[in-house]
């Protein structure tokens, strides 16, 4: 079920994001916990395939940032960092963008919905991960996502 048109009217946790191939779909959804370490969780969907991605954003100081992980089959319970490092698919900074092309971290997930969002370098990290190649991704996304609707 969707709802909004507009980015304004939507809340960052509810926000659905295409990039320009519409072969991947970003879809945040509610933390549900206000003392999560993370200001914002969603998932991202390969179009065509049964993949799924876990990503989460993450506010850090000096410099402010809003950095963002995204992974893929990463196990349950007690991991190690090795565990964690081994289905990373891509760390960096998420940036949105505003109707005007104002460039900022990502909002928390109260916040209104950015009108694009911005995942540096993840075309690239796509291609040199494991979800990449024949039966998977097959198509490298650009690193700008497009509001597409309000999920609600």
């Amino acid at each position: 079920m969707t709802g909004a048109a507009l980015p304004a009217d939507c809340k960052q946790s509810n926000a659905v994001y295409a990039d320009r191939d519409d072969a991947y779909e970003l879809r945040f959804s509610p933390l549900g916990s206000d003392a999560a370490a993370a200001s914002n969780q969603f998932k991202i969907s390969v179009v065509k395939t049964s993949i799924s991605l876990d990503g989460y954003v993450m506010p850090s100081e000096d410099p402010d940032r809003a950095i963002g992980i995204i992974m893929f089959n990463c196990p349950g319970g007690d991991v190690t960092g090795a565990d964690l490092d081994a289905c990373t698919i891509w760390q960096g900074p998420v940036y949105s963008v505003s109707a005007a092309g104002e460039l900022d971290n990502l909002q928390a997930e109260t916040a209104s919905a950015a009108d694009r969002i911005v995942l540096p370098g993840f075309g690239p990290a796509i291609r040199e991960s494991s979800i990449w190649g024949e039966g998977k991704a097959t198509v490298a996304p650009w690193d700008v996502l497009t509001f597409k609707e309000c999920a609600k």
